[in-house]
């Protein structure tokens, strides 16, 4: 059984997927991409859309753990708290957050991510997607 910051750096680490990163190789090579795929063992990695410093493109690049020094995002990450915070002003004690899960989950049935809703409709899911337009729209701003 793996220990508790062994998961949260996984937690950590698989949160990024299916986002725009920088990896710096051992021999200071520098690749920008979307992570696609990490091993959790060997923390062997693959990017998608990859460019490297020169602007060189690779569909797919897969990189050994072992040579892997370092891992970044520059995104800003999504603030399910402060989204949650946002939907309580609105639905006041129906809000409960799952942030291991990325969900907060809204008067029992719907359910909302940093995509938006993943389940749930009718009046009140209608409204809760206008509060989480306008909690993004005003986060990119």
């Amino acid at each position: 059984m793996s220990s508790l910051p062994d998961r949260r750096f996984m937690e950590e680490i698989t949160s990024l997927l299916q986002k725009q990163i920088t990896i710096v190789t051992a021999d200071a090579k520098n690749y920008n991409g979307t992570l696609s795929g990490v091993d959790s063992h060997t923390l062997n990695v693959c990017l998608t859309e990859a460019k490297d410093e020169t602007g060189k493109l690779f569909r797919k690049l897969f990189l050994s753990g072992s040579i892997v020094t370092q891992i970044y995002s520059s995104e800003k990450p999504f603030n399910l708290q402060a989204l949650a915070d946002r939907l309580e002003r609105v639905f006041p004690r129906m809000i409960k957050l799952n942030e291991g899960a990325g969900i907060i989950v809204v008067m029992e049935r719907i359910r909302v991510s940093e995509k938006g809703i993943i389940e749930g409709t009718g009046p009140a899911a209608e409204r809760v997607q206008k509060v989480y337009d306008e909690f993004v729209r005003v986060q990119t701003q």
